[in-house]
């Protein structure tokens, strides 16, 4: 630790590095201002006291996981990061499945430009439609909205549309400019910014005797050992080794080493986790915008089966989480492809014939990995929610935000330690001695 934080100096020794940390910072707090900025004609009070109740206030709060708080004061940036994230999975999927589409995503640069407008367009529409639903939501609760009617609700569509399109756009930047990927970023940040007052909230709570400290003990290691779990497990990798025979060209002779493909127990990483929590808001919205405009004994009881911490809510968890974590690994690895440019570098498996038997067996390798990779990041994501269901923590103990956090973090960590390598560094999370003099990169 101590080596660590030593070599945390290391970063602001870089100036592209530096730069890419301080936009990075920047565009976050622009999107921190933003979720303080409340939606007009909305009783902040009322709302923070439907937040409070048992129905709503789960379904909130679970959707609030992603808009980094903005949902509770119920600001601009309400919608968040997820009509992006809902768009980039509807794409991916119609990608593969419409010919012209999968044609375009292979056009190089151009087509993944026209894609990348498809899904911007999509963006707009999928917030138009949430912004709608939850106006209406919000609309039907009493008390919350000083004048309700349609000036309401069309501001509200208008302004949650435009602030999730600008959120979608921070993301765009932190991607071009800054460090990680944009839109774990920004949920990573929602999720990190709410550690502080959980903490003291666990204080004052044991200070008022109505938490127990052996409770408040046992739940910090728990934490530490769902984190060290989390962080073993995505260390974790399958090599395979690959074979070069030699080749004489010339008067030279290339080849006859061996290298290595790691494969990850969860090569997919946090994705499927993101892509499952933001389809699995869709029943959740879908069933309570029923309820509430067609109240009933049997929407009402259909709701509560949706409801976040309902029997339904997590098996349709669960089964989101196994099948996004196969369908994105699908997508970053294509066996086919894999094989056939070992073969055309000169390379073999030991013991596989290359061309269709290697294809074979990656595709046998990836399952054979990917099913208990996708068992543990839907045990990992729901678990922890069950307990807390089950024991009732203090505070929040979500195993999706931990995954996220966690995911995210060594991710940036992993971008970082390139950086450094790159400019003749040993690294962020080595010794991170300077290689040479100080300044020549």
């Amino acid at each position: 630790m101590i080596v660590l934080l030593k070599n945390f100096k290391n970063i602001f020794l870089v100036p592209e590095l530096r730069k890419k940390l301080g936009f990075t910072l920047g565009v976050l707090a622009v999107f921190r201002f933003g979720a303080h900025i409340p939606v007009p004609g909305v009783n902040l009070s009322a709302l923070q006291a439907l937040m409070s109740s048992k129905f709503a206030g789960g379904l909130l709060s679970y959707l609030d996981l992603f808009s980094g708080g903005a949902l509770k004061q119920f600001a601009i940036f309400a919608l968040g990061i997820s009509p992006y994230i809902t768009a980039s999975i509807m794409m991916q999927l119609l990608t593969m499945m419409v010919p012209s589409l999968e044609m375009l995503s292979k056009e190089g640069e151009y087509g993944r430009k026209i894609i990348n407008q498809y899904t911007r367009y999509l963006t707009l529409g999928l917030s138009l439609v949430q912004g709608f639903m939850l106006s209406i939501f919000i609309e039907s609760q009493p008390g919350v909205v000083l004048n309700p009617g349609f000036g309401f609700k069309l501001l509200t569509v208008l302004i949650l549309s435009v602030g999730s399109i600008f959120v979608m756009w921070l993301g765009e930047q932190i991607n071009a400019h800054g460090l990680g990927n944009g839109s774990s970023i920004i949920i990573f940040a929602g999720i990190v910014v709410n550690l502080p007052g959980a903490i003291i909230k666990l204080v004052s709570l044991i200070n008022l005797g109505q938490t127990d400290p052996l409770v408040a003990i046992f739940l910090l290691l728990i934490s530490i050992a769902v984190v060290a779990m989390i962080v073993f497990l995505e260390k974790g990798e399958r090599r395979v080794v690959v074979q070069y025979a030699k080749r004489v060209v010339g008067q030279k002779v290339y080849g006859g080493q061996s290298s290595y493909i790691p494969f990850k127990i969860n090569p997919s990483g946090v994705i499927p986790v993101i892509f499952a929590s933001t389809i699995g808001q869709l029943p959740v919205m879908l069933t309570r915008f029923l309820a509430t405009s067609f109240p009933s004994t049997i929407t009402n009881s259909i709701a509560d089966l949706f409801n976040y911490g309902g029997f339904l809510f997590f098996i349709i968890q669960t089964g989101l989480i196994i099948f996004f974590a196969f369908f994105y690994t699908a997508i970053i690895f294509n066996p086919v492809e894999l094989a056939d440019n070992i073969r055309k570098s000169g390379g073999f498996i030991p013991g596989i014939r290359p061309g269709k038997r290697t294809s074979e067996f990656f595709d046998y390798l990836l399952t054979r990995i990917g099913l208990p990779g996708a068992i543990y990041l839907a045990s990992l994501a729901l678990v922890p929610s069950l307990l807390q269901i089950a024991f009732n923590f203090p505070v929040m103990f979500s195993g999706i935000s931990l995954l996220i956090v966690i995911g995210v973090a060594m991710d940036m960590s992993a971008q970082i330690e390139s950086h450094l390598i790159e400019r003749r560094y040993e690294g962020f999370l080595t010794s991170g001695r300077l290689k040479g003099r100080l300044g020549r990169y």
